[in-house]
């Protein structure tokens, strides 16, 4: 931990000085509306998409929710709050991704807790998953769900204060935060699509996935069983890892991500021999291969279909 950041952080901010004053939350500061909802057009400049600030200690905030997307990351010790039903620690290092339609309440910080809040638009996702390949399932299946177009109140939280790539990437946001330059704007925007994208590799490390729905996690898993295993991957060895039957599974993986097994592999398959076509020159028989198809015709069948071309054609354009 950087010691000059922690006492920086440390301080006492206007907004904590008014509740260790007054001994109550200055609803004014965060919203105009009778029901306490979040107003991120308190915090956020009209064309800006993501602010950085920290969490105001000392006074229990009562139960509310946003009109945008909330990341919640624990600098230093700890924060407790009841998000939906669900009671949650978030320990350091540890992060929390709330919905707008979710609503929680937080225990009092202590003077050593430090809480950074990350203040996201929904459009800022939309920004970042366009550079993200659109055949990765599980960005799709996950984020797309949570921060977009649902109404459901979702959150995600994620145990990944051991992965040093995700606490860099967070502890740089935090300094631009606290020691800001004219970049320091693009700078979070750019650190924060890389997160997204750590998380993405890490999303076996998530937690409470979804309030209303229990088969979520046996699906991010399935998910990720694909995105690891393509090459020899069977539904009857996933199902097996799961302690799920074939059909049961199959189920759930239809019902949330609209494709069977089957053709959520082929996706995969084919999205890595695209890959491998105009990255490598890799002979096309040997990427067949590679990708886990022993029948020549058949791949160059599904791969027509899928981008109109040839694999060939697709290589020499």
């Amino acid at each position: 931990m950087d010691d000059k950041l922690f006492q920086e952080l440390s301080k006492i901010s206007r907004e904590e000085k008014v509740i260790l004053e007054e001994g109550i939350v200055p609803k004014q500061i965060y919203t105009d509306q009778t029901s306490f909802v979040v107003e991120g057009e308190k915090f956020l400049k009209q064309d800006t998409l993501i602010m950085v600030r920290k969490h105001t200690r000392f006074v229990n905030f009562p139960k509310h929710r946003h009109n945008f997307i909330e990341m919640i990351y624990v600098y230093n010790g700890e924060m407790r709050q009841k998000v939906g039903d669900t009671p949650i620690v978030l320990k350091q290092g540890e992060l929390l991704f709330l919905n707008q339609y979710i609503e929680h309440s937080i225990e009092a910080s202590k003077e050593n807790d430090i809480i950074i809040n990350f203040i996201i638009k929904p459009e800022f996702f939309e920004f970042v998953f366009s550079f993200i390949s659109p055949d990765n399932k599980i960005s799709s299946f996950l984020f797309n769900s949570v921060f977009q177009y649902t109404d459901y109140e979702q959150f995600l939280y994620f145990m990944v204060s051991e992965v040093s790539s995700i606490q860099e990437l967070v502890h740089k946001m935090i300094t631009e935060m606290m020691y800001p330059s004219v970049l320091s704007e693009s700078v979070i925007k750019l650190n924060m699509g890389l997160l997204l994208i750590e998380l993405i590799k890490n999303i076996d490390k998530v937690r409470h996935i979804k309030k209303e729905a229990a088969h979520q996690y046996i699906l991010i898993k399935s998910l990720k069983y694909i995105e690891e295993n393509f090459k020899t991957a069977t539904l009857s060895e996933l199902a097996e890892e799961l302690n799920q039957s074939d059909y049961t599974l199959s189920k759930y993986i239809k019902e949330a991500t609209q494709l069977t097994f089957k053709e959520l592999l082929q996706e995969k398959r084919l999205s890595k021999a695209k890959e491998l076509l105009s990255g490598t020159k890799i002979p096309i028989t040997r990427i067949i291969e590679e990708v886990g198809y022993n029948n020549v015709s058949y791949f160059y069948r599904i791969f027509k279909n899928k981008y109109g071309q040839t694999p060939k054609q697709f290589r020499e354009q």
